[in-house]
């Protein structure tokens, strides 16, 4: 009886504070009473929690738009990680193109120029999409879970003081107007010892939200080290896949403009790379291509004399006719010019066999 008793009246204490607040709050919307104002140190810190959180958001998310392109896998993610389970391992986007492109090369054959292609590439690409994972994972864990955690953790229990604050400042300005209109001196001093508690548990609440929002410079400064490493990991994967690319360079060599060239341009067309200048000014010795004015100008010299020359054959290819010569890749075989002959061809011999080979498919030796 006693505890129901104590039930009762602590309900009713509640609903009479709650009541209290809420009239003070629509007195101070509608101007007919006075607001304690929080002093500018507090209002700025405020400001610069909110401002934290906003674009922490924003940076969050986005990232995450980054680092997973498909809404449906975020979803997926998502939803297995809030029931604490590990989502199915799938393939992404390069590692399932690089099983496409391997599979087709198998198709089409890997003794083809076209088909060993293929599968070298989709090798790379395989390993592009291993790389992709570790930057997902590394990404994940060092830039990611920190932004969160602020989110759903420090950024809460700053929400939820500030709140407690709020409320305090209702009630210290509610006992405030009671002690105005306070006419009896047994009133009066009622009120006058309600405004002294409620400005101490005021002034206490201010300065545990003031320490909380103050620790959002260590926050600034737990981010900055957290976007270091981020962009370490990123760094690493481009790099990974820069070299992954120029290893690809290397196997592959100059492509057959037959193969490069558009189905309404000339064979002759030239098919020129596209790479950042900055890189090509800092890699262009390592580079293992030749450039294409000592191919010209070895091939210039080559039909401008009668003499012939030793090359080394880039892919495989299959004589179209009985004047062409069908060739094997990496075998070497002896070339020259025949006056009159068309500029993309070549005499080819080997042993007893002559006939016409194309010059994209030849890498001229000195």
């Amino acid at each position: 009886m006693n505890i129901m008793d104590f039930n009762v009246k602590k309900l009713a204490a509640d609903a009479g504070t709650f009541l209290s607040r809420a009239v003070q709050f629509t007195e101070e919307k509608l101007g007919q009473a006075e607001k304690t104002e929080l002093d500018a140190h507090l209002e700025n810190l405020l400001s610069k929690a909110e401002c934290t959180k906003l674009w922490t958001e924003k940076i969050m998310k986005q990232t995450e738009v980054l680092l997973q392109p498909n809404p449906n896998a975020r979803i997926e993610e998502f939803v297995y990680e809030k029931l604490d389970r590990k989502a199915p391992s799938r393939m992404n986007n390069p590692e399932l193109l690089g099983q496409y492109m391997i599979d087709a090369g198998n198709e089409f054959g890997p003794g083809t120029a076209y088909g060993n292609a293929l599968i070298k590439c989709g090798e790379t690409q395989k390993r592009i999409g291993a790389a992709d994972r570790e930057l997902i994972q590394t990404s994940a864990i060092n830039f990611l879970t920190p932004l969160r955690n602020f989110i759903e953790g420090d950024y809460k229990t700053i929400t939820k003081e500030r709140k407690l604050l709020q409320n305090k400042r209702l009630d210290l300005d509610a006992a405030k107007t009671r002690l105005k209109k306070a006419k009896v001196a047994e009133a009066r001093a009622a009120s006058e010892q309600e405004v002294r508690i409620t400005q101490s548990e005021f002034d206490r609440q201010a300065e545990i939200t003031r320490l909380l929002l103050e620790g959002i410079s260590s926050t600034h400064a737990h981010h900055l080290r957290c976007l270091n490493d981020f962009v370490e990991a990123q760094m690493t994967y481009y790099a990974q896949c820069y070299q992954y690319m120029l290893d690809l360079q290397k196997q592959l060599g100059s492509f057959p403009s037959t193969f490069l060239s558009n189905n309404n341009q000339s064979s002759t067309t030239p098919v020129q790379s596209v790479s950042s200048p900055s890189v090509l000014a800092s890699t262009s010795a390592s580079l293992p291509s030749v450039s294409n004015s000592m191919v010209t100008s070895g091939l210039s010299e080559l039909k401008s004399s009668s003499g012939s020359r030793k090359a080394r054959v880039l892919y495989d290819y299959d004589a179209a006719n009985s004047s062409e010569l069908s060739l094997l890749a990496d075998e070497v075989i002896t070339v020259y010019s025949i006056p009159g002959m068309d500029s993309d061809w070549l005499m080819g011999e080997r042993g007893n066999q002559k006939g016409k080979v194309p010059i994209t498919y030849l890498e001229l030796l000195n």
